[in-house]
């Protein structure tokens, strides 16, 4: 059963011709109210992991519910075919269950507004936002749980409510749903700014109309999605081959012991249409690193990373779907049957973007990208103040980005557009902690022309005793280098005792506790480097020397040879290089570094971690 739109007003849209100028006016409206919404959203919410990183999306729909400008792509089409109801003029409708709306949001954290925009009985527009709550129940402080089992033990899951009904507050719902969180007052804000925000677009959407006309305004939106889809039909058709191209890459483990876990990809064109297959995939985990990929999203995904390699100059929105065909297999990891754990799926997501770029760079290597988003690094840090107050903060790391074609990847850097660090004066002011160190790590972006970004090492003291979460990757797999390129240093997390002493904890663990004055070294990986380190400049490498970015044994990675004053040494330089060229093999596309058995084999005694265990696969 889907939604029913509820119309007081059946007269139909006239088609009409919009002008360029026209259309160029409203799309930049359009942009301009995305925008706003991002600005409010940024000046009305508490939770740091929204306030100050930016973890929250914003769109703006058409009257189908495609997104015009955004950044995801659409939510709504999956709500829609999920909700069995009414949708009328003055409704919101809130939820966060994946499981009832074809995995629009990912996970129970994410809390999504929907809000459809009527004018004169007629459906015009929707205005949507989503954000990442810091707490939402469960298991555990963040409701982040590793080794979360079911979806039930993730916290409370909201299924599509009316949060307004014609408008009227539906003050219950919220103050049920707030009664089950850690952080009432901060969810609270949070979703008041999520509203706020498509409060903002759907004021915009009414001053567009009216000065253009509700049917220019809704021919406009139909005429920019028309426009993507002819721009990507063309780019499909000059970068995607018939020929079927496959790759693979894996998410390091479980959180449970088990892993390398398989993601694979299949893409090949049939007339102008780009097929994504997923077949190969590993089945579900038991464990919370599944992810509830909706097909949409992932189209998104596909088009965006096409756009901005391609021709960053094309307005990316949800028009060029049909020409895209993904088929995920139920009951695999991006595909996992209910009820299965669905909160840290973000080592998943973020490696998708690495399986696009392997598989889009293929046919032509010079526009290839190195590994490096790769995952998204959390922390989480909750416990109580000596006033008996509770503090809880969930916080994104960065790490390396991919050395590019046209230059290095950026040292400890977020891949997610618009997303910024939390500054460490609001971490001090408002945690019982000091940072002691926050630079990048020397040496950890993979070798290239051009270099991967650094990872970066940040020290936290804690200043109070508390329980702390961490959520990362690439610790046992390696971010792959590139044309040449060699692959990035992989994560690694240090707990220091306050009595001194030293123990590497996982990647993936929670509720470790901590007391005043012991130190976290949180160590994230570097990106992998892009084509052949001896072409890189010598005295760039020197450069990098000095602003302790590259160590000078780190250097003769590139064949370069540093004084004891970090000066090039030429002849050095010239010898080395030589040596190196004649006595190396071909240079490869990708670099993945050794293969999964050398790996664990070897896991322990370098990275500190015992090797995961080859996965189980769940009982369905």
């Amino acid at each position: 059963m889907t939604a029913r739109i509820v119309e007081t007003n059946l007269t139909p849209f006239n088609p009409c011709e919009v002008d360029p100028i026209t259309l160029d006016i409203v799309e930049n409206a359009l942009k301009n109210a995305r925008n706003e919404m991002d600005a409010t959203v940024y000046r009305t919410a508490m939770s740091p992991g929204i306030r100050e990183q930016g973890d929250s999306f914003p769109l703006i729909a058409d009257r189908k519910g495609r997104m015009v400008v955004g950044q995801f792509g659409s939510f709504i089409q999956g709500f829609l075919n999920g909700f069995e109801g009414d949708i009328e003029d003055g409704d919101v409708i809130w939820l966060s269950d994946p499981y009832s709306c074809e995995g629009a949001v990912s996970h129970n954290n994410d809390w999504l507004i929907l809000l459809p925009i009527f004018r004169d009985g007629r459906l015009v527009a929707w205005a949507s936002h989503f954000g990442h709550q810091t707490d939402v129940g469960g298991k555990v402080p963040g409701s982040l749980p590793t080794d979360g089992g079911s979806i039930f033990q993730e916290g409370i899951r909201i299924p599509p409510v009316k949060l307004y009904k014609k408008g009227e507050f539906q003050e219950e719902i919220l103050n049920l749903v707030l009664h089950q969180v850690r952080m009432p007052e901060w969810c609270r804000s949070d979703l008041n700014a999520l509203l706020a925000a498509c409060r903002a677009a759907e004021r915009r959407v009414h001053e567009m109309c009216a000065r253009f006309g509700d049917d220019v305004f809704v021919a406009a939106n139909e005429e920019l999605l028309a426009r993507n889809y002819r721009a990507m039909e063309q780019l499909i058709q000059t970068t995607v081959s018939e020929e079927k191209l496959s790759f693979t890459d894996y998410i390091c483990d479980d959180g449970r012991g088990f892993g390398p876990y398989k993601i694979h990809c299949t893409m090949w064109r049939e007339g102008n249409r780009v097929i994504l297959d997923f077949d190969g995939t590993d089945p579900q985990s038991e464990s919370s690193i599944n992810f509830y990929m909706n097909e949409n999203m992932f189209k998104m995904f596909f088009g965006i990373y096409m756009i901005m390699v391609f021709d960053p100059q094309i307005l990316f929105n949800d028009g060029f779907y049909p020409l895209v065909d993904v088929r995920i297999p139920d009951g695999s990891l991006l595909k996992p049957k209910f009820p299965a754990a669905l909160s840290c799926r973000t080592h998943a997501l973020g490696r998708i973007f690495d399986i696009l770029g392997g598989l889009l760079g293929q046919r032509q290597p010079q526009f290839l990208n190195a590994a490096g988003f790769s995952s998204s690094p959390h922390l989480m840090f909750s416990g109580y103040n000596p006033d008996g107050s509770w503090f809880q903060l969930f916080q994104i790391g960065f790490g390396g980005i991919p050395g590019r074609p046209f230059g290095d990847g950026p040292d400890g850097h977020s891949l997610w557009p618009g997303f910024t660090n939390v500054p460490n004066e609001f971490l001090e002011r408002y945690y019982p902690m000091r940072i002691e160190r926050y630079e990048t790590e020397i040496d950890s972006g993979g070798a290239g022309k051009h270099r991967g970004g650094n990872g970066i090492i940040m020290t936290y003291c804690f200043l109070s005793e508390g329980t702390i979460s961490i959520h990362d990757d690439r610790w046992f797999i390696h971010p792959w280098g590139v044309n040449g390129g060699t692959p990035g240093k992989r994560a690694r997390k240090i707990l220091e005792r306050a009595e001194g002493t030293r123990t590497v904890i996982g990647n993936k663990i929670d509720d470790l506790k901590v007391h005043d004055g012991d130190q976290l070294h949180y160590i994230t990986w570097g990106g992998g480097g892009w084509g052949d380190p001896l072409e890189r400049d010598a005295d760039l490498l020197a450069l990098e020397y000095k602003r302790g970015l590259v160590s000078r044994e780190g250097a003769k990675r590139y064949g370069v040879v540093l004084d004891d004053a970090g000066k090039v040494d030429e002849a050095a330089t010239n010898a080395l290089r030589a040596d190196m060229q004649a006595n190396r093999e071909d240079i490869p596309v990708f670099d993945f570094g050794p293969p999964i058995e050398e790996l664990r084999k070897n896991a322990l005694e370098e990275t500190g971690l015992a090797a995961p265990r080859p996965p189980r696969q769940k009982s369905l």
